[in-house]
């Protein structure tokens, strides 16, 4: 049965954490955030609990363990991070575009995040199966879909779930010209980056909520333990029916 659109839904008891992969500390002016303040507005107001934090904020190590301590490293942020990742259904990752690419603020994340995807959940699955992702991105001139499509890809294949038109943002004139926050860029009153921002944050909630009442993303056929052991529901095998 098709939801009324009158029908508002219950997003309430949601969790979401956004990850800023602006170049520029705190308290510094970020594009980027302007951007996440108005979907933050979004999940709020639909009862969603928002947590966020700026990347460039905190000494992640680079690499590709979930704790880099133990390779070698003195000390390393990630860790603690990645737990409020954990305690959240929905991750957005937001950041600037730079030569029409993502952020190396950005890419490191991707990479922490990365590191972790070998780790299996309470199902046997994936850790970051039944956790939805998103993207927003901020810049003055071309590359929000290239950069989309790096980051929902990457998130995709280490176990998000990610819904329709996942990503939102804004780019000014190609060139250089004012950024999202500057005075007279539009960006703020641009209607087409609104309603993308808008259809996004509702688009995370839906599916977040959708996998929260299933218990979980379903476990049938993606159990690494049952796959190693000889389970395999396409291949018969007597031994594990």
């Amino acid at each position: 049965m098709t939801t009324s659109v009158t029908e508002r839904p219950d997003f309430t008891g949601l969790r979401a954490t956004y990850v800023n992969c602006t170049l520029n500390r705190s308290p510094e002016r970020s594009h980027t955030q302007g951007v996440i303040d108005r979907s933050v507005a979004i999940m709020e107001a639909n009862g969603v609990s928002v947590d966020q934090f700026r990347a460039v904020d905190h000494d992640i190590a680079t690499g590709v363990r979930p704790d880099m301590t133990e390779h070698g490293w003195e000390t390393d942020a990630w860790p603690a991070l990645l737990e409020r990742i954990l305690a959240a259904d929905i991750l957005v990752i937001a950041g600037p575009i730079w030569l029409g690419d993502n952020s190396s603020v950005t890419r490191r994340v991707i990479e922490r995040l990365y590191g972790y995807s070998g780790v299996l959940n309470d199902q046997g699955q994936y850790a970051y199966y039944g956790r939805v992702g998103g993207t927003l991105l901020t810049g003055n001139e071309d590359g929000l879909k290239h950069c989309a499509m790096s980051i929902l890809f990457s998130l995709q294949h280490i176990g998000f779930t990610i819904p329709p038109q996942a990503d939102a943002g804004w780019v000014g004139e190609v060139g250089p010209g004012p950024s999202y926050l500057d005075e007279g860029s539009g960006g703020p009153e641009n209607d087409f980056a609104n309603r993308n921002i808008s259809f996004m944050a509702h688009n995370l909630m839906h599916t977040a909520s959708m996998i929260r009442r299933a218990g979980g993303f379903p476990a049938y056929g993606n159990q690494r333990a049952a796959w190693d052991a000889g389970c395999r529901p396409e291949n018969a095998n007597p031994e594990h029916r």
